[in-house]
Parts: C-alpha cells; structure tokens; sequence
C-alpha cells in the first residue's frame, strides 16, 4: 500500500472513491484477495472523520449492534452485512493491532488513547503490493465502457476498472469537503435516492422557546427524550441556540420539520407520589427547592416559572400539581430546525437499498458497481453504530468487488 501522489495506473481491478472507515475497509478486504486496488480521494488525507470521531477517541463499535439500531427505508437489508461482519469480528482486529480500548456507556467501545490508532490499524492492513491509495484526486466523471470497464476522469488523469465502489460518505461535515458526489454518481446508472436530511444533530428553538431556557446554555441533564414513537434516554444539552446532547441526537434521526418532541425531565422519578411526599414533608419549601433535588438548580427555576407556582408546597393546588405533572414528565416543545448539516454526524437518506444487494453492497442496476457506507441509506443510532456499518459494508463489498 502506498500513500502516493504519482499518477494513477492506466488500469486496476478495483476504484474505490473515498478513502473513509467504509473505503478503506473495503480495500483492505479486497486486496487480501489479491486484487489490484486503487483508493481516490479528493482530501488531503485519509480517515479524516476517523480522526475526529468520539472526542479525537473514535467510538469504533457497539457490542449491542443489531439491525434495531437502524433507520432504513428497508429495514431488513443491513442485517446481512452485519452478521457477516460483526462488531466482534471488528473488535478482533483492534485486539490484533493491541489497540488498548475501554467501554464507555451502553455498549459504547472507544479507543484509551487515540483515534489515530484506528485509522493506522487500517492503513497497516492495506499495506500491501496491490492496494495503493491517492489523495488530492477529484472525480470529473464516471463512465462505461463497450467493454464492461469502467473509466474514471480525473484531476490526476483516467483509470479503468472492473469494479467501482462508492464510499463518498454524505453531506454531513461540509466544512471537511463532503459533496453530492455519491449520489449524482448513483442517479447516473438509474438509481432512486431516498431523500436526505441531517440526521444525529443538534435542534435550534424559536425565541419563544429560547427565552424559556435563558442562560442554560452548557448545562447537562438526564433526560428521556421522545419523537415519533421513538425514545432515547441520555444526556440532554442546553446550547446557545437550542438542545444538543447524546438524548436529543439521537431523536433528531426520527424528527421533521413540525414534528414535536416531548422530554421527561426525571425519568427516575414516579412524580405524583413524589410531589405529594415533598408537599407534606417540606411545605415551605418553593418548587425551585424541591426540584433542586434533582435537577440543576438553574434547570429547576426555569421550569418552576414554566409550571408558574410560586407559593409554598403547603399551598399548591390540585391543578397546580397536575401541571407540574405534565411539565415534568412530559414537556412538548417543537424545534424550529436544526443545526443542519455543518453539526450533523450522519446523513439520514441515500442510495435506496431495494436496488442493491444486501450480501454484496453491489448495484442491481449495473454490473460490478457497489455503494457502501454512508452515502447508502442505512443510518445508525448514535454510539458507534454508523462505524460498524462502514466496517459491515466496506467489508461484504471487499469480498465481491
């Protein structure tokens, strides 16, 4: 393998456009075949989202994956990639490379010190006579061949190729040169997109909304957050501009613009009996107080003057206590948007699964042309599961293209 900025064969077995965790998965496996592969991406380097991953740890894995922690318009078709490729299958590279990792929360692997590690461990097993990857290429176009091949304009010239495989990622993290380029690839050999959006993001609030939560930005709080059916419970984070966090993220792959999203502030707690055990034990005590148990004390007098009781727990009403109720457990808020796709981790959306094979990652639209990772539709839930399919599908391609 050689990280080069010679110019490109004439030919190769196999084109891999991007050289991310699916990518390079992808042509690692396919060159332990044997097979002649050239790696193209138009960034400096690769694995650049590798690096950033996880806090600069790279959160590589879940040990619960499973096709539950997916979002899909065919729900079914990740689970062949994922049992032929598992998160234990990729955890026993990380051991070989003696990589030290430790778990975090919910299943959650993270590397102890950096996520350089896991990007090496890749390079390493692409280090081999046939598997050369070029950085600083971009793609001018891609076609067919009376042939069969492939032929790929370049800025550094052509190539042909058997097999192409797409691993262009989506739009997520512009700012590190994500483009459409997967996707005008994909709808040029007559495939159906399912449409994108940011997906793992931040929400923002109206004023309205804003003004409720006044200078909580950057405090944290346990919460379950609830969308469309769909509940997370994690961290939720004030920002400037509205709600992040591991709860509020995770719901945000199941929201639409209009759609509510509700939060119980104290999961942990069965709330009526505990206003009730709080209003004769300490009847003096403000709501501010009482919540302070609990919560933030900033957190706790924002939703006192939410709820809007202001008298002593001896006083509260029975109306007053079911308002409280339903602020507490089950506040509703609607977000106006979110952050878009300069904060969002993943891209919801993609090449539609119905037109790919699920053991191969291959086209059923033209031969020897494979999509894998991101840019397909397939999203994972937060904590290391979009890692597993870039591994799961960079993987079943390798083995085919």
């Amino acid at each position: 393998m050689s990280l080069s900025q010679s110019s490109l064969p004439e030919s190769t077995d196999v084109v891999v456009i991007g050289a991310g965790a699916a990518g390079l998965m992808c042509a690692l496996t396919a060159g332990q075949r044997g097979r002649r592969v050239l790696v193209l991406d138009h960034g400096k380097r690769p694995g650049r989202k590798i690096l950033l991953s996880g806090g600069g740890r790279c959160n590589y894995t879940n040990m619960y994956t499973e096709a539950a922690n997916y979002l899909s318009a065919n729900q079914h078709y990740c689970k062949s990639a994922l049992s032929r490729f598992s998160q234990w299958d990729f955890q026993a590279l990380v051991d070989k490379h003696g990589i030290a990792w430790h778990e975090k929360t919910l299943g959650q692997l993270f590397c102890d010190n950096s996520s350089r590690e896991i990007l090496d461990m890749l390079l390493t097993e692409c280090d081999l006579p046939t598997v050369s990857i070029h950085t600083k290429v971009d793609i001018q176009s891609v076609d067919t061949l009376d042939s069969g091949l492939f032929t790929i304009a370049t800025s550094q010239g052509s190539v042909k190729t058997e097999s192409l495989v797409i691993a262009t990622g989506g739009l997520s993290f512009p700012t590190m040169g994500s483009t459409d380029l997967g996707y005008r690839i994909a709808k040029q050999f007559g495939h159906e997109i399912v449409p994108v959006r940011p997906a793992l993001v931040p929400f923002t609030l109206d004023l309205k909304e804003l003004k409720t939560f006044d200078g909580l930005s950057g405090i944290s709080t346990d919460v379950v957050a609830s969308c469309n059916g769909h509940s997370f419970r994690e961290a939720l984070l004030f920002t400037h501009k509205g709600l992040s966090g591991p709860s509020i993220l995770q719901v945000s792959s199941y929201w639409q613009k209009g759609d509510e999203v509700e939060i119980n502030w104290l999961p942990d707690v069965d709330v009526p009996q505990w206003l009730e055990e709080q209003k004769a034990a300490r009847p003096k005590a403000s709501l501010t107080t009482i919540l302070c148990e609990h919560l933030p004390k900033r957190l706790a007098s924002a939703l006192a003057q939410l709820i809007g009781e202001e008298k002593e727990a001896s006083q509260w009403r029975r109306e007053s206590m079911q308002r409280m109720e339903q602020v507490l457990t089950a506040y509703c808020l609607k977000p106006s948007g979110t952050e878009g796709y300069k904060k969002a981790e993943v891209t919801i959306g993609g090449v539609n699964t119905n037109q790919l094979s699920s053991k191969t990652m291959a086209s059923r639209q033209q031969d020897n042309l494979y999509f894998i990772g991101e840019v397909v539709d397939v999203t994972g839930h937060l904590g290391g599961f979009n890692f597993q399919w870039a591994w799961a599908s960079g993987h079943c391609s390798g083995l085919f293209a």
